[in-house]
């Protein structure tokens, strides 16, 4: 447990419906701000590292902002065969990621920055973390991935598909230690990070 408590306030870091969803799990105040940043891969850089780096890159874009507040950053990059799987934006796009995916096996990488410019103790001023995920696809038709993607349109959707909503039913299995790792904010990583912070879940 924390020895002191934080009334600093907390910023999360994205525009993302589903994180924000996420995060009112935990019912603490918290201000949504979109980060304005290249979210682009660098050339030769690994799926992870991809991911960390996006993380903190916004987390330090708010925290500029708000040099008082404790900022949390996220970002998730789906790989297969070391191949990074972005949004896919479009219709086309998601079919032909769910047909490299079926019958496969997908690493999705959820990074998760916490950083508190203010903090008086120091090691707790940037935790940073990856979070992986485990996701095995479903071996389905052409006709299943299309009738699934007219009807949930998950385009915004590293991947291609909404776990938490229709996504489900077209995979077959998911290992993480971190349940909430793959909708985009790990809440047990989140939550650890936040408790090193003083932050309280229970006052």
């Amino acid at each position: 447990m924390p020895e002191k408590s934080s009334s600093a306030q907390i910023i999360l870091a994205s525009s993302s419906a589903y994180r924000k969803d996420l995060f009112q799990r935990l019912r603490l105040p918290f201000l949504a701000i979109s980060p304005d940043i290249n979210e682009n891969p660098l050339n030769h850089e690994a799926p992870e590292q991809t991911a960390l780096r996006l993380a903190q890159k916004k987390a330090e874009a708010i925290a500029k902002l708000y040099p008082a507040a404790i900022i949390i950053g996220s970002d998730q990059v789906a790989t297969l065969d070391g191949l990074q799987i972005g949004k896919p934006g479009v219709h086309e796009r998601a079919l032909q990621q769910l047909q490299m995916m079926r019958g496969r096996e997908v690493i999705f990488h959820t990074a998760l920055c916490v950083l508190h410019q203010q903090a008086e103790d120091t090691s707790n001023i940037l935790q940073i973390q990856n979070c992986q995920t485990l996701v095995r696809f479903r071996n389905l038709s052409d006709v299943e991935l299309d009738a699934y993607l007219r009807i949930e349109q998950p385009y915004d959707c590293a991947g291609s598909a909404k776990n938490e909503g229709l996504g489900i039913t077209i995979l077959e299995a998911i290992n993480s230690d971190d349940p909430t790792a793959l909708t985009g904010l790990p809440l047990i990583t989140l939550t650890s990070m936040l408790r090193k912070l003083g932050v309280s879940f229970f006052s």
